[in-house]
Parts: structure tokens; sequence; C-alpha cells
């Protein structure tokens, strides 16, 4: 994340993203299977670091192993096929898309961290300060479905939307997004029109 300024010198806060350039790798057809989509790779791989199976899916179609495979449903009327490259140019200036991405992983946090409590008291003696104290009802001799408790945070799939695209540059492939994406530095996600 980085921020620029626009022509009235306001800051914007907006994400870097290294977006593309993206191969078709096959073209998935109501007939054939059922459903519209585009399967999109990126990123090279050797043909030694792919295994047998996957390897046949890209020698058949006469693309080099990629690292990362995506689907994307798209209309019917969509032609896109098999070898086609599709760059940051498919996005312009002022459209709105979604990104999903893996959140960063905090590891195990305990509620305040994690849902948001505010914890028992501070001081006069108390020795309760960051536990989640009662786990609900005690009739019902369980704890709820749902119930805020400690554990791992983070890591999970994640989907913003409505972000603005501020900027597109060409030549380097880059994406200038406003607002903030999930995952690290150098991690994947796929963006799509909103």
């Amino acid at each position: 994340m980085t921020r620029i300024f626009d022509e009235n010198g306001q800051a914007i806060a907006v994400t870097v993203v290294q977006a593309g350039p993206c191969v078709v790798v096959q073209r998935k057809t109501t007939d054939s299977d059922g459903y519209e989509a585009v399967q999109l790779g990126y990123g090279e791989r050797k043909r030694s670091r792919t295994n047998s199976p996957l390897g046949g899916h890209f020698e058949s179609r006469g693309i080099t192993p990629k690292k990362h495979l995506r689907e994307f449903h798209v209309d019917a009327e969509t032609e896109y096929a098999s070898g086609d490259e599709i760059t940051v140019e498919a996005f312009e200036v002022g459209q709105t898309v979604n990104v999903t991405g893996v959140t960063k992983g905090k590891g195990f946090a305990g509620v305040m961290k994690r849902h948001g409590f505010h914890g028992g008291p501070a001081s006069h003696g108390s020795k309760v300060h960051r536990s989640p104290q009662s786990a609900g009802a005690t009739d019902a001799a369980r704890v709820f479905p749902g119930q805020g408790m400690p554990g791992r945070m983070g890591g999970v799939t994640c989907k913003v939307k409505g972000l603005k695209v501020v900027d597109v540059d060409a030549e380097h492939h880059v994406l200038v997004i406003k607002g903030a994406i999930p995952g690290a530095n150098g991690s994947v996600v796929a963006i799509e029109d909103n």
C-alpha cells in the first residue's frame, strides 16, 4: 500500500497490484462443461515442477505450465480461446472491482483481538482481564454455535467488493486500486469486475 494525491491535493490510500499478464488456459462452455467460464493461468512454472496430469492439461493446449490457475464465470457471448492473453488493459480508470484473497494469518488469538470483546475490569483486584467470561446460558448445558471463543484468526478467503480502479499502467502490468485488499505483500489475489 501507498498513497497518491489527486488534483485537489487530497491523499488517497491505494494498493498497487502487479496484475498479469494472464493466459487463457481453457474456455469452458455450457455444451462441454455445463457452465460458462474461462480458466486463467498466471506465473511461470518449470515443467519438471508440474505434476503429470496438470502438465498434460497445459501441453494439450500448447501453453507453458503456470503456477496459479483460477476460473472466472463469463457470459456465453464472451469470446476467449486457449492461448489468449489478458492484460491490465481489460480494466479502466474509475471502474469498480471485487478483489478476493487470503487474509493475513494471525495465529491463535484471544477474544479481545479476535472478536473485539472489551474484557473484564483492569483493577480493584480483578483477576479476569482478557478472558471471555461466561459462555452463555446455563440451562442448555452446552455452548451455542457461533459463540465467540479464542481460536485461529485470519488465513481465510475474503472478498472486498466495490473498490475503485484509480490508475492503470499497461507498460508495467500494474493496477492502482483505492483502499486495502486482503492478503500479505506478495500474495496472489483475484480481481474481477463488480
